[in-house]
């Protein structure tokens, strides 16, 4: 099957999957998830799932899929798609991706991102764990204060099937950095650091996010008047952009 025909099922399987969650608004991940806290060592969860072959697409995908569709407690999936499923839902490709589910799914109980209890006749059920990869009870980001918020146009228009990983990681990143700035803002490379994306992951998915009109970044002096102005780059998004299908490529 044609790679547009594969991508308009998964659209399908998206949207219909979304409303039988009856998910709306903002899907929310704990900040946990995407940035680490101040002087621990290590990625946070969201840069450990990218790494790895293929950038951890389908990982990320399905991880992310996963979220979407665990709604209430115990936030769990008693009849998940099959490997066949997942696969038509993630636009895979037909002969890979079976497998490439079954090893990413095992990939992210094996990291204690969820959980497998083997069902018979069926697909293993999936919980999900805590966002943060310790191991720990899944907790509504919601319940917990702050969180970061994720469009549920993001799968339902079908840009969880068009942004690489790096894009995604980059996007995910500055709705935590940014908050809820409508103003361009400078990310201090202190910062930048705590969510352990690579300066080249950062360009790739900078020039991606711009190219589809989910970014702008201009260059503003900082500092004050009496300091020496450097330039730097400040960060917008424009998440309404979201609300449309992406420029597929």
């Amino acid at each position: 099957m044609p790679i547009g025909e594969r991508r308009s099922e998964a659209l399908g399987y998206l949207q219909g999957a979304a409303e039988k969650a009856k998910r709306r608004g903002y899907v929310p991940f704990p900040p946990a998830f995407v940035i680490a806290p101040e002087g621990v060592d290590g990625p946070p969860p969201l840069a450990r799932l990218i790494q790895g072959g293929r950038g951890g697409m389908a990982r990320l995908r399905l991880y992310m899929c996963i979220t979407m569709l665990a709604t209430g407690k115990p936030y769990d999936l008693r009849r998940p798609p099959g490997p066949n499923g997942w696969t038509r839902m993630l636009a895979l490709d037909p002969k890979t991706g079976p497998r490439r589910v079954a090893n990413n799914l095992k990939w992210l109980a094996d990291n204690k991102f969820i959980d497998l209890q083997p069902q018979w006749g069926q697909p293993s059920a999936i919980t999900l764990l805590s966002a943060t990869g310790d191991g720990g009870e899944y907790t509504q980001p919601r319940e917990e204060g702050r969180y970061v918020g994720m469009p549920v146009e993001f799968w339902t228009r079908g840009w969880l099937l068009q942004l690489s990983p790096t894009a995604t990681a980059l996007l995910f990143a500055l709705r935590e950095a940014l908050g809820g700035h409508t103003e361009p803002q400078y990310i201090p490379t202190t910062r930048r650091q705590r969510y352990s994306l690579s300066s080249d992951t950062w360009t790739k998915g900078r020039k991606e996010l711009e190219t589809q009109g989910l970014l702008t970044v201009k260059r503003e002096p900082q500092g004050s008047f009496y300091d020496f102005a450097r330039l730097r780059n400040a960060y917008q998004l424009a998440l309404e952009r979201l609300d449309d299908s992406p420029s597929w490529t």
